[in-house]
């Protein structure tokens, strides 16, 4: 494969404990590690915030992708809520994910809907990148 662009971020401290930052600038960010997680719940984000962030606007871009392969009118009003929960693994070997995606399509018929959320989660580098190594839910 043959990137068509390249983010570059760098992070500085403790890991869950410090800053990430951007070459460019456009994010300089506080990482905390939340209270669930041992931390003290300072003001900040944290990696699973990122992703879900991330992977929800990467989910959308890849629903508003398909419904133009299928003719489907989103409406402008369309969103994607992603939720990342973070926990041991059963094999008890480090951490895994696991990650909800809500669809919010006004308008478009359920079973329809559904159909872009298959197909969504096919075209969409993330749920690739993640595919056999996360429990995903999607739902519209």
């Amino acid at each position: 494969m043959q990137a068509l662009y390249t983010a570059h971020a760098t992070a500085t401290g403790g890991g869950r404990e410090g800053q990430a930052s951007t070459d460019d600038g456009t994010l300089d960010l506080r990482i905390t590690t939340p209270k669930e997680l041992g931390g003290a719940g300072a003001a900040g984000t944290n990696p699973e915030q990122l992703f879900a962030t991330g992977y929800a606007a990467c989910f959308l871009g890849a629903l508003k992708f398909v419904a133009s392969q299928q003719k489907v009118a989103l409406p402008a009003d369309a969103s994607v809520a992603s939720s990342v929960g973070i926990g041991k693994r059963d094999d008890g070997q480090g951490f895994g994910l696991v990650v909800e995606l809500k669809a919010h399509l006004p308008g478009v018929p359920r079973e329809q809907a559904d159909d872009l959320m298959r197909r969504a989660d096919v075209v969409c580098p993330y749920s690739h990148a993640i595919r056999g190594n996360v429990q995903v839910t999607l739902s519209a």
